[in-house]
């Protein structure tokens, strides 16, 4: 199971996600889909865009938990 870090490290950073849309250019529900795990995947250019805003790597959006 892939599970999504986003408000995790959005919560650590002190990041609201308006701010995110704002720095990205992401669209709000795009942003509040990943956010709240609502997705079933992510574009490529979605992720490099959230990894240059947050400063992260996708290994620190994203981690792999065995079933």
């Amino acid at each position: 199971m892939i599970k999504n870090r986003l408000s995790e490290i959005m919560g650590y950073k002190r990041i609201k996600p308006h701010e995110i849309v704002e720095l990205t250019g992401i669209s709000r529900r795009t942003i509040y889909n990943i956010y709240n795990d609502k997705t079933k995947g992510i574009e490529f250019e979605t992720l490099n865009k959230l990894c240059f805003a947050l400063d992260c790597t996708p290994n620190d959006l994203f981690r792999y938990i065995p079933d």
